[in-house]
């Protein structure tokens, strides 16, 4: 159906005189109001003002324009219905085709007089009736719109549906900000609302006789496992997106060459080096047992030395993820028909961003930890002081610990893992799995500690495994017992002030 006629009428000016100059050459009668008509009228364009349309005057300081049964009516009447066809007549009702609309900006200047009351009702109106009107909210759909017009004189049906959701997608929002506000005024309490948009539905949950789905935040454009593009591979798995998201925030953490191992959405092996091939060999090295069926990810592009160490080690990869792929490494990892492979783009830490936990009937919101501990957040409390390799080491074990599953420990030599015991309901205990994972190698090995030592028991075991520096939040009550047993037991010690639970 030929658009005859659109009704203009916007708080955001920006495009609209091309379009509206553009929409024109196909002899669309235009029907506006107040500041829009000017601007286009003061741009050359021919636009009628709704008041004269209407026969009735804007009134009330503008409040009172829109709100009119011939604009209602216009945007409303079924088409194919012969009763609308026949009021429509009768009351001097001509049929508006187009509606193009944005709302005053409420969220930038909250205030009762910015509650936009006709803006919204006209686009829901042209929504709710999208089988014969087109509602334009959004100034970046003006050229592809315009250029449907200019080549067809008319917008088709499924393109009216999209523009449809976006317009109610555009109320629902307005109104909550208007809500949100009345909220603050009123004291009364916070509401979440979270919108994700659904990306697939996945071939079952955690276990196999569990329904899943994946959804995204469509205003998160960070670089994240949910933004990550899928190159080759099997559908990703509840799980798999699970370790792959442990893996990439894990990864951003470090600027110099890295690779991480992650099993079971804990770190198995993770590595620093000049090199992201030798990297990923030393990640590998850390625990081949636990790295069999392991996601891992890489802060480098991704080039076919590590498909030789991949090959050259058997290794069995669930999935891949890296900032970029070199061709040839690609097609290599291509032949694994099994192997999910991602790419992230550019790597880096998404600032003031949240975390969101679940628990049953209710959510958890916290800042996300973006803190990068540096050597002058480090407070020596022993007598021995650790040499300049073990802070580097030290700093190392502490990024990685901040990502291991509390209660959490890391044992590191220079920018390699030797050992990490994770989610032990004892420190001890996982001091004991750092060691057994470390065997011979937690010898000369720094130790971190996802929070303070209530007692000196777990310090005993990491010295008696030959570890040479601890790195820990401190603020136990015990402080002073155990610092003083450290000495005792010649191994250095570094207090950070930062606790780095994970649940």
């Amino acid at each position: 159906m030929a658009l005859k006629r659109a009704l203009i009428s916007v708080s955001d000016k920006t495009g609209i005189v091309e379009f509206a100059r553009a929409i024109q050459k196909k002899d669309i009668e235009i029907i506006s109001t107040g500041g829009t008509a000017k601007t286009l009228r003061d741009a050359g364009i021919k636009a009628m003002d709704v008041s004269e349309y209407t026969g009735f005057p804007e009134m009330m300081d503008g409040r009172v324009k829109t709100l009119h049964p011939k604009v209602h009516g216009g945007i409303l009447a079924l088409r194919d219905n012969k009763t609308h066809l026949s009021e429509a007549e009768k009351n001097g009702i001509k049929f508006i085709d187009l509606v193009v609309a944005n709302l005053y900006p409420f969220e930038k200047t909250p205030s009762i007089e910015n509650i936009d009351i006709g803006g919204p009702s006209m686009i829901r109106s042209a929504a709710k009736n999208f089988q014969f009107v087109a509602v334009v909210t959004d100034p970046l759909d003006y050229e592809n719109i315009a250029g449907l017009i200019q080549k067809n004189g008319e917008i088709d049906l499924d393109t009216r549906k999209k523009l449809a959701r976006k317009a109610f997608t555009m109320t629902y929002q307005y109104d909550e900000n208007i809500e949100r506000w009345f909220r603050e005024q009123l004291n009364e309490p916070e509401k979440l609302n979270l919108h994700y948009e659904k990306v697939d539905s996945l071939r079952y949950g955690e276990n196999p006789y569990q329904r899943a789905a994946f959804f995204r935040n469509p205003e998160n454009n960070d670089s994240n496992i949910t933004n990550s593009k899928v190159l080759h591979g099997k559908q990703l798995s509840f799980n798999n997106i699970v370790d792959g998201d442990s893996a990439i925030e894990l990864v951003k953490e470090f600027k110099e060459p890295t690779a991480v191992f992650i099993k079971h959405n804990n770190p198995c092996g993770v590595a620093s080096n000049k090199t992201i091939e030798n990297a990923f060999l030393e990640a590998y090295e850390v625990d081949p047992l636990s790295a069999f069926g392991c996601v891992i990810a890489l802060n480098r592009e991704v080039n076919e030395k590590i498909v030789d160490h991949m090959k050259d080690k058997k290794m069995f990869v669930e999935m891949i993820i890296a900032p970029s792929y070199g061709k040839k490494a690609l097609e290599r990892l291509k032949t694994r028909e099994n192997l999910r492979i991602l790419e992230t783009g550019e790597l880096k830490l998404d600032m003031f961003k949240t975390d969101i936990k679940k628990v049953a009937g209710g959510l958890l919101i916290q800042t996300k930890d973006t803190y990068e501990l540096t050597e002058e957040d480090l407070k020596i409390v022993t007598k021995k002081k650790p040499a300049g390799a073990e802070i580097k080491s030290l700093l190392f074990a502490n990024k990685v610990c901040k990502h291991v599953m509390s209660n959490a420990i890391v044992l590191a030599k220079d920018s390699i893992v030797t050992g990490i015991g994770a989610g032990q309901m004892s420190r001890v205990d996982s001091v004991f799995i750092a060691g057994h994972k470390a065997g011979e190698k937690a010898k000369g090995s720094v130790m971190a500690s996802d929070a303070f030592f209530p007692f000196t028991d777990a310090l005993e075991m990491g010295a008696k495994l030959g570890v040479t520096a601890i790195i820990q939040p401190g603020g136990s009550i015990r402080d002073d017992e155990i610092i003083a047993r450290a000495d005792e037991l010649g191994v250095a010690m570094l207090f950070t002030g930062r606790r780095y639970f994970r649940h």
